[in-house]
């Protein structure tokens, strides 16, 4: 069997950390790049032997980066502090690499999330397949604004077993999310010279809408799909009206 390491970005993630971290305990190491959180995260951490890697945050890219020089082994497990290997996950990874060539550079599980009261089967969210088991050396790390991916050469294959991911705590959580990525949309949509505005922020939202709900089957995820699809037209909304930020008025200048 090749060697592995759970590789896992946290910065304040004691609220699923410890089963995250629980289900990469078939890995022959774990390593935990922290931005320096101010919870139980290291705590944790160290509760399962983790090698602890403090870095200042600069991004997703960057810190991803920084974690993969400190890789030994060769293959890479990459799970969020949010998200557990299930079981049959594992299974099918450690068959699967127990058997593999050198052709095959990197796997893309499925990942269900759960999202209100249910792990989401639509809305575009499902099988959400991404590149989560690697070969370090074949391994490319993306970012546009707040989205980042992997790519890697080689051949990819797919493995037929589920991450579970659990992104949002609450309402609050989720909208204190939305807040951030419309801004980071906003910024890169300013950056590429993008036209904004009320008008060009609701036609995208109300498109947003119906490609969640009805082109993507949200209608069959019941209420967490008609909510979700809420927030997806909220974020797109905001992002694109935010590209016009307006001065909000001069205070004690203006009657």
């Amino acid at each position: 069997m090749p060697s592995i390491t759970g590789l896992v970005l946290t910065y304040n993630g004691e609220r699923l950390l410890d089963k995250c971290l629980a289900s990469l305990s078939f890995c022959d190491k774990i390593i935990v790049v922290d931005s320096f959180s101010t919870d139980e995260t290291l705590s944790i951490a160290e509760k399962y032997k983790a090698t602890i890697l403090q870095n200042p945050w600069d991004g997703f890219k960057s810190q991803f980066e920084f974690g993969l020089k400190h890789i030994e082994s060769e293959w890479v497990i990459s799970l969020d502090q949010d998200e557990i290997c299930s079981t049959k996950l594992k299974e099918e990874i450690l068959k699967e690499l127990d058997k593999t060539d050198s052709s095959t550079t990197a796997f893309r599980p499925r990942r269900r999330n759960w999202y209100y009261d249910r792990f989401m089967k639509h809305s575009g969210w499902y099988p959400d397949r991404l590149i989560r088991i690697f070969r370090p050396e074949y391994l490319t790390v993306t970012q546009s604004g707040s989205h980042e991916s992997f790519k890697a050469s080689g051949t990819v294959k797919d493995i037929d077993a589920d991450i579970l991911h659990y992104p949002y705590e609450s309402f609050s959580h989720h909208l204190s999310k939305i807040n951030l990525y419309a801004q980071e949309g906003a910024d890169d949509l300013k950056r590429k010279h993008r036209k904004g505005g009320i008008t060009v922020a609701l036609a995208h939202a109300i498109m947003r809408f119906i490609k969640i709900y009805f082109f993507k089957l949200g209608m069959l995820d019941g209420k967490a799909g008609f909510i979700n699809a809420m927030h997806g037209f909220f974020y797109v909304f905001l992002k694109y009206v935010r590209i016009n930020e307006g001065d909000w008025g001069t205070p004690f200048d203006s009657e």
